[in-house]
């Protein structure tokens, strides 16, 4: 009888996404593009919240990939407003990795320094777990959700950069326990900031626009 020795060979499954989301973030830099993951549930209003930053920037040129497991309805709302916007399905797949994001960018012509808005797929679980070559997150959330989304997905609220708080104008008709949502959002995150917005009044969006250029600019300075 001869020994059987069973060997396991443990592989980080993000290490090559990790490789390629480095390359793609590499790659904007220099083309002077600040890209922006934007997570959030699915119907919290992450294609309006995009709309509505876009709207208040100023001397920035935005581009958009939208991803969805289906569907282009929301790649066609946002061309119909002449903004360059690209698709991508994962057909079934709960985010987008780094792979389908580098497919994608090779398909776009920057042909301006600009800030790439990437909304991916509705989803507050898988999202967080992978890099898509971006510079910043951006958490998207709604008072509508309630204030407990904090406590059930963490790491969302951990990696955010900056955390938007939509539908605010509906706070008057909900229950919602804004000291408690930050209490557990503070637990997890001592420095994003948070900024209330409504796309009813056009509440706060000025000021995520302005942190997102000011990043842009930083990020610009440090190539």
């Amino acid at each position: 009888m001869h020994d059987v020795r069973k060997i396991t060979v443990m592989e980080n499954i993000h290490d090559e996404n990790d490789h390629i989301a480095y390359h793609i973030n590499e790659d904007l830099s220099n083309k002077g593009i600040f890209a922006i993951n934007i997570i959030g549930a699915p119907g919290i209003g992450k294609t309006t919240v995009i709309k509505n930053l876009i709207a208040n920037l100023d001397g920035l040129k935005p581009y958009v990939i939208e991803g969805d497991i289906e569907s282009d309805i929301d790649t066609r709302s946002l061309r119909a407003l002449g903004i360059r916007t690209f698709q991508i399905n994962t057909f079934g797949a709960c985010h987008l990795d780094a792979p389908l994001v580098h497919n994608a960018i090779q398909n776009i012509e920057f042909d301006e320094q600009g800030i790439l808005f990437i909304e991916n797929v509705g989803n507050l679980v898988c999202p967080a777990e992978f890099s898509i070559g971006e510079h910043v997150k951006l958490l998207i959330c709604s008072v509508t959700e309630g204030g407990d989304k904090p406590y059930k997905y963490p790491l969302a609220f951990e990696k955010a950069d900056i955390v938007i708080l939509n539908k605010v104008d509906l706070s008057p008709y909900l229950d919602f326990d804004e000291d408690f949502f930050m209490k557990g959002l503070r637990a997890l995150n001592k420095t994003a900031p948070v900024v209330k917005v409504s796309a009813k009044t056009g509440e706060g969006f000025k000021e995520a626009a302005y942190w997102i250029s000011g990043r842009a600019e930083r990020a610009s300075t440090t190539r």
